[in-house]
């Protein structure tokens, strides 16, 4: 069985939370992810590289920011709005409210 790639809820530091948050590129990602729930990982509006991108995805990953989905070839992404609104209340209606581009 695979393993899940993303913490459990009370595993999630607060301060790999706001690391994660260091990155305009990771902010622009969850916003999009914000506005959309889902988008495969080639979906992504960005000029960065492929494994630039990934590298993102990765940290928010690991962070516990979202999680990914396998459908044959393809990646999705969603956030875990509900994980991450329990463990910083507010966070997600900040990220909502930031103007772009930032």
């Amino acid at each position: 069985m695979k393993k899940p790639d993303r913490p459990a809820l009370k595993k999630i530091q607060i301060s790999s939370i706001f690391n994660a948050l260091s990155d305009p590129a990771r902010i622009e990602i969850i916003r999009e992810l914000l506005e959309k729930n889902e988008i495969s990982c080639g979906e992504c509006k960005s000029t960065l590289s492929k494994s630039t991108m990934s590298h993102h995805f990765k940290v928010l990953r690991e962070t516990g920011f979202i999680e990914k989905r396998e459908e044959g070839k393809t990646h999705y992404i969603s956030l875990r709005v509900d994980e991450i609104e329990k463990r910083v209340p507010g966070l997600i209606e900040v990220l909502r409210s930031l103007k772009s581009p930032l």
